[in-house]
């Protein structure tokens, strides 16, 4: 199963966290990442983002769809386009997770509640050092959270 990328957005539409998982080898001439300039690593930045707003937009949208074509009952759950395929899992409490792989993985509904009740419920929510509202991500990317998803995710 290759995962390309990871994102939690919270009930006020905020990325809290995202991941992104690379399976390309840098070539001969790209640049280390510790010689970017400041510029160069804001413009990284803001591109992640952006990115976070569009996965959101997406997924807003066509749960939106979904719920107008189908009524209130029906679930929004995946899409495949060409170079990737989107699963998404929402909890009771409006966290939204989202996660971008291969396009010939099957459903991740299961992986993605997992990864909620094993991993952001244990590591996040009950964490005494994290706060109950987390802007701008506070509290999320803790060293056992994101440890628990490297070891989930890679094995």
């Amino acid at each position: 199963m290759s995962v390309y990328a990871f994102y939690i957005f919270d009930r006020h539409t905020e990325c809290i966290y995202s991941k992104h998982w690379t399976n390309q080898q840098p070539t001969n001439g790209a640049i280390p990442a510790a010689a970017l300039t400041s510029a160069a690593a804001t413009r990284k930045a803001n591109q992640a983002a952006d990115n976070a707003k569009l996965i959101f937009g997406t997924v807003f949208s066509l749960r939106r769809m979904v719920r107008q074509l189908g009524g209130q009952d029906d679930l929004f759950l995946a899409y495949r386009t060409g170079e990737y395929k989107l699963h998404y899992y929402e909890t009771a409490t409006q966290l939204k997770l989202v996660m971008l792989t291969d396009t010939r993985v099957g459903n991740l509904r299961t992986v993605l509640h997992q990864i909620w009740a094993t991993l952001y419920v244990e590591y996040v929510v009950k964490s005494p050092l994290s706060p109950i509202e987390h802007p701008k991500g506070v509290g999320v990317a803790n060293e056992l959270f994101e440890g628990g998803l490297e070891s989930f995710i890679v094995g």
